[in-house]
């Protein structure tokens, strides 16, 4: 059984920085797409950022585009997600998600295994 750990939301000002981490053991992840995702009260999952484990191949929603990167260290089985200029909308749980065969890479319903989530909350 996979399991996914978050850490490193906390709350920043417009501008900032913030370095999401997520842990995954119990599984083989060389084949599987790492996603991260985020829900504000009262809106969708929405897609943030995915990686391909196999080949590196990267995904990122349009709003998140030159701003946020996402990063997989193979040799400690963790997935990073680097936010730069943090706006306020996008203060959200953010959560990592694991999940093979992902046809859609920023689909939410395409991945198997979720983490407990981490709020990143932004102020302006």
């Amino acid at each position: 059984q996979v399991q996914l750990v978050e850490s490193g939301g906390g709350s920043v000002q417009a501008g900032g920085s913030l370095r999401l981490s997520c842990a995954a053991s119990g599984g083989t992840y060389s084949r599987y797409c790492m996603g991260w995702f985020r829900q504000a009260p009262g809106k969708e999952r929405e897609g943030v950022a995915a990686i391909y484990a196999l080949d590196g191949s990267t995904y990122y929603t349009p709003s998140v585009k030159g701003r946020f990167s996402i990063s997989l260290d193979n040799a400690k089985n963790t997935v990073y997600l680097t936010m730069n200029d943090l706006k306020p909308e996008d203060t959200a749980m953010y959560y990592c998600a694991a999940g093979a065969y992902i046809a859609t890479m920023l689909e939410p319903l395409e991945y198997n295994y979720w983490g407990q989530g981490t709020q990143v909350t932004v102020s302006s």
